[in-house]
């Protein structure tokens, strides 16, 4: 299942994108700049290119100038520059607003989408039965004995049919539209040349009366073996979201804990499983964590630069300075995770996203920076087992 590492990487992710996009916006608001004053190619009257050209060096640098301080230098007297430099910071400003919702968005999107891999993952016991069904029509139309297995008998497994006849499934599907489509060629492909040749298919298909425990293990066995191993299938899935190799291992450890939940005897319905055990608490965690970071972050970049006086900040990959800045958000935000567990994250984090001496970099920081906020007071634990969390 989803866990909070996970969503920490999606947010951490969504962090950079983000500022991959303020380096581009700036850049555009430079180019607002010299479009402003560019020679008009259509006028009729001569035009002083050097005096343009001058215009726009100058508004360039009010712009670069508000950019690092806050404000700009209003001495000049020249309103066009003026009034190209102001235009390129509201537009600067709007298109940084747009940028960090849409990646918030986006950030939410792709967590939400790993549900949605979840449904369709479970929908292809659906296909299978169609299948399965639509083979059997077929076959009582023809005047020669079909042969081959008796795969209707898989029409009867107590599993799957609980599944497919939940009432969680059935309205999670409705709800979030989960269709595979009329093109299901793939699935197709794997039913007839895999699924129908497979050992342990065959051998269930041969059962005169198969237990419950018996319906779940060939349940367990085609998804474990067939749907999550197959080539052409992983490549669709793969298609179908682009974060696949990283996100595998939820759908499929969901898929599982479904599976196994739904072969069990019990009086109560099941009911499908949430993202994670505390959905709404992670989700408002990676929510806030994304949020918060990047609304402090002048004031984290300050926190590092002091603590890495030996370094030149600007040299800092950009990737390690996002996990610090979040490492930091973190110990500050949140009072009843501990300070180790915040620092371990992070380190663990840098190992698989970053550079081979990222490690080394962030634990060092952190571990020093979280005894100095810590003896100030800058962060307070609190909670069972968190007094002081040195």
């Amino acid at each position: 299942m989803l866990n909070r590492r996970t969503l920490r990487i999606k947010a951490m992710q969504a962090i950079y994108a983000y500022k991959q996009a303020e380096g581009s916006d700036y850049q555009l608001a430079l180019d607002q700049i010299a479009d402003d004053f560019a020679p008009d190619l259509n006028s009729m009257e001569v035009q002083d290119r050097k005096l343009l050209e001058g215009r726009k060096q100058i508004a360039q640098l009010l712009f670069k100038e508000w950019h690092e301080t806050g404000q700009f230098e209003t001495e000049e007297t020249d309103k066009e520059i003026i009034d190209a430099v102001n235009r390129a910071v509201v537009y600067y400003q709007n298109t940084l607003k747009k940028d960090y919702k849409h990646y918030s968005n986006q950030m939410m999107g792709a967590v939400e989408r790993i549900y949605d891999h979840y449904l369709g993952t479970l929908q292809i016991l659906q296909l299978l039965n169609e299948l399965v069904e639509d083979e059997e029509e077929k076959k009582e139309k023809r005047f020669t004995e079909a042969k081959g297995p008796d795969v209707k008998r898989f029409l009867n497994n107590r599993v799957a049919q609980r599944i497919l006849s939940n009432k969680s499934y059935q309205e999670n599907i409705i709800r979030r539209n989960i269709s595979w489509g009329s093109d299901i060629s793939e699935i197709r492909s794997v039913y007839k040349n895999i699924l129908k040749q497979d050992e342990v298919f065959l051998n269930y298909l041969a059962l005169p009366e198969p237990t419950l425990e018996e319906d779940l293990e060939v349940v367990k066995h085609i998804f474990k073996n067939i749907i999550f191993k197959e080539k052409n299938l992983q490549s669709l899935f793969e298609e179908q979201d682009l974060n696949w190799v990283e996100n595998k291992s939820i759908v499929k450890s969901l898929v599982n804990k479904t599976v196994k939940m739904f072969g069990e005897e019990t009086e109560e319905e099941p009911v499908l499983l949430d993202l994670s055990a505390n959905w709404e608490d992670d989700k408002a965690f990676f929510e806030e964590l994304y949020h918060q970071t990047l609304q402090d972050d002048e004031k984290y970049e300050a926190m590092i630069a002091e603590s890495v006086k030996n370094w030149d900040v600007e040299r800092v990959a950009l990737l390690d300075k996002i996990i610090l800045k979040m490492a930091l958000c973190e110990m500050h935000i949140f009072r009843s995770i501990p300070v180790k567990v915040t620092i371990n994250e992070y380190i663990e984090i840098s190992k698989l996203y970053s550079t081979p001496k990222s490690k080394q970099f962030v634990n060092g920081v952190l571990d020093k920076m979280a005894q100095e906020l810590t003896s100030k007071g800058d962060i307070r634990k609190s909670g069972r087992g968190l007094i002081d969390n040195k």
